[in-house]
């Protein structure tokens, strides 16, 4: 048993050598927010990449709001066809979706250069 474990310890041991330049190989360097701060200011950089997941946040938001007024859409508009719904009420949705949306871009695009 001990001999076994003795071999074993003695194979790991090797092949922990034999891989040595490629367990040393250089890491990719990441990618610098988009405020690229000076070298070594790390406050600036963390501060960077906050902004950078901050607009990514809204803009997920804002797909997130496409989607579901779309999805409205859509069902409002298979209700109409169905009889459930009038005809109207699909276009209003879509009239008040449309101005929903942009006043929605607007307030994230403004977001964004507060930010």
């Amino acid at each position: 048993m001990i001999r076994l474990l003795k071999q074993g310890t003695a194979i790991a041991g090797l092949l922990a050598s034999s891989a040595g330049p490629v367990s040393r190989a250089a890491l990719p360097t990441p990618v610098a927010p988009s405020t690229s701060p000076p070298a070594g200011d790390w406050i600036a950089l963390i501060q960077g990449y906050i902004k950078d997941g901050g607009l990514v946040l809204g803009l997920a938001i804002s797909v997130l709001g496409f989607l579901w007024v779309a999805y409205l859409g859509f069902a409002k508009f298979n209700e109409a066809r169905q009889g459930k719904a009038e005809w109207a009420e699909v276009g209003v949705l879509g009239i008040v979706g449309a101005v929903v949306l942009t006043f929605a871009s607007y307030l994230l695009t403004e977001a964004a250069g507060v930010i």
